[in-house]
């Protein structure tokens, strides 16, 4: 039962951690997303919480809005994400 149990562990594992990869990683749309962010958070007081952000919403909705700032008109997606307080996710 054991040594059963340890394979079983060791399998899930390895799928989880492979399973993190592509999502990190991605494909072209995680390059985009990278890209794109990076420039709609240049000049953001706190870029590493804009990218995080800015790339999950990316992600769901495929599309950011031009410019450093506002322009959410130009993904409704973007614009309409809420967090748990109801205010914008999105920068």
């Amino acid at each position: 039962m054991k040594p059963a149990f340890a394979a079983m562990l060791l399998v899930c594992l390895i799928l989880s951690s492979f399973m993190f990869e592509m999502s990190i990683a991605g494909t072209d749309s995680g390059r985009f997303c990278s890209s794109i962010c990076g420039q709609r958070c240049s000049k953001a007081g706190m870029k590493d919480r804009c990218m995080k952000f800015c790339g999950i919403c990316c992600g769901k909705c495929k599309c950011v809005p031009s410019g450093t700032y506002g322009n959410k008109h130009e993904c409704p997606c973007y614009r309409d994400m809420k967090n748990s307080k109801g205010k914008p996710k999105c920068p």
